[in-house]
């Protein structure tokens, strides 16, 4: 084992050493973070390139709030919607429960649900924010999950068959268009559904995902640009970026039904930001994305783990928040930034708010980067010593993407390693025997950063 704990594969070649390793990265198992890297290894290059146009406008930006339901208080929604304003947000995301609004059958709106949205939006206008709703949540009379579900199904209690998406696509293109039609240009966008492509089935239950998403879409695009044209229509909401699951959207006909792809990108954002943009290009699909849930959870040293994320500190947390949007500020394809989530609630610590609503670090680091998003995010740091025959390379470096090192001797490149970060964006690389100890250059960078921020050192 190396002092970062990582093994490593012997040297094969005393000319030029390349090794893909693993990865110090939790979350994951080794092999399909590989997976991963060699699925993102093609994605490396022109999506950079392009991403160097300066965009003239920051993305929207902004965070995920609470969503409405049956005991919304008027004053939590009111409060909410104050924080978000006081961080400078442009956007607040909430999702709207479509079996909330809409239990008991076709046209029928419940009122007092329809109130706690009606709070929501009419808050955030009035301090100058607009929303991006998520729509999912099938009601029971809609659902086209399994009778045993369905038999469990309560029209006001949160169940399994809401999961399922509907059985026919015409009840839901009316309820979004109801809301495109009620709250008009108070809205930044109407997501449709929730991450269609999540394994755990949570928000998308059922066979033919793809095919039963795009009919969902299709439906829905229409209704609400019939509605209200002005309104954005997100598509996609997706969790994972090697490009199969859009790819077969594509082929089930979404083309010409949204205005932006919804990603949900936590793990590696930046590298997954760049892999699903080449997906799109690949398929003369010009949408911007809107990355409108991403963040780290302030869970360390408590947990390890929290919904399937590295816990980080509290620290970490709002570097990472500050890191990532100054990344993308000057990105003309990512149309919108939005972190998950305000507050922190039962069993996730990704809140820039406690439980309690006490400030944490990554509020302040909010604050600062939705006022002035247009920063350098922090450079890579290196650091060279030796160490039992062989050279240690260690330092740090921004949150996001993958990580290169390369090793020369004098012009002549000897050595290449990709690698990624570990939960609080160190590295340690141990470099092989065969380079020697004496009259090396090393130099460090990320991949979306490019060459130019790189950190570089000899020996």
């Amino acid at each position: 084992m190396e002092p970062d704990g990582i093994p490593r594969a012997p040297a094969r070649s005393s000319n030029m050493l390349v090794h893909l390793g693993r990865f110090p990265v939790a979350r994951s198992g080794p092999l399909l973070l590989v997976l991963c890297l060699l699925a993102c290894l093609p994605a490396l290059g022109s999506a950079a390139t392009q991403r160097r146009h300066p965009a003239s406008t920051a993305p929207l930006g902004g965070v995920d709030i609470s969503a409405p339901s049956y005991h919304s208080l008027p004053s939590r929604i009111d409060r909410e919607v104050a924080e978000a304003h006081a961080l400078h947000a442009t956007v607040v995301r909430s999702e709207v429960p479509w079996s909330l609004l809409q239990p008991l059958g076709p046209g029928q709106i419940d009122a007092a649900a329809l109130a706690v949205t009606d709070r929501l939006v009419n808050d955030a206008a009035a301090d100058g924010m607009r929303v991006v709703m998520l729509v999912a949540s099938t009601p029971c009379w809609a659902s086209s999950a399994p009778a045993s579900l369905l038999r469990e199904c309560d029209p006001r209690r949160a169940s399994g068959a809401q999961s399922w998406p509907p059985t026919e696509t015409a009840s839901f293109a009316a309820f979004v268009g109801f809301l495109a039609k009620r709250y008009g240009t108070r809205l930044a966008a109407i997501e449709i559904w929730n991450e269609p492509d999540q394994a755990n089935e949570k928000y998308f239950a059922g066979p033919r995902k793809a095919e039963r998403y795009a009919a969902i879409l299709r439906a829905a695009y229409p209704a609400i640009k019939q509605a209200n044209k002005a309104v954005a229509v997100l598509a996609g909401s997706l969790v994972g970026s090697n490009g199969q699951f859009l790819r077969a959207l594509y082929a089930a006909g979404i083309r010409g039904y949204y205005d932006g792809l919804a990603v949900h990108f936590y793990t590696l954002a930046l590298a997954s930001l760049r892999a699903i943009h080449e997906t799109q290009l690949a398929n003369r699909d010009a949408t911007p994305l809107w990355l409108d849930e991403f963040g780290w959870t302030s869970c360390w040293p408590r947990e390890r783990i929290q919904q399937e994320q590295a816990c980080v500190t509290a620290q970490t947390q709002a570097a990472n928040l500050a890191d990532l949007f100054h990344a993308l500020a000057r990105t003309p394809y990512v149309a919108s930034l939005i972190a998950f989530k305000l507050q922190d609630s039962v069993g996730e610590d990704f809140g820039a708010l406690t439980v309690t609503g006490a400030p944490k670090p990554a509020f302040a680091a909010l604050v600062r980067v939705l006022s002035s998003p247009f920063g350098s995010a922090h450079p890579v740091t290196l650091r060279l010593f030796r160490h039992r025959g062989r050279v240690i390379a260690s330092g740090s470096g921004p949150v996001g993407d993958y990580m290169q090192l390369e090793a020369f001797r004098g012009r002549v490149l000897r050595y290449k390693v990709l690698f990624t970060l570990d939960r609080f964006n160190r590295y340690s690389v141990a470099l092989p025997h065969a380079l020697g100890v004496h009259g090396l250059r090393v130099r460090v960078f990320q991949f979306w950063a490019g060459l130019g921020a790189a950190a570089q050192k000899r020996i």
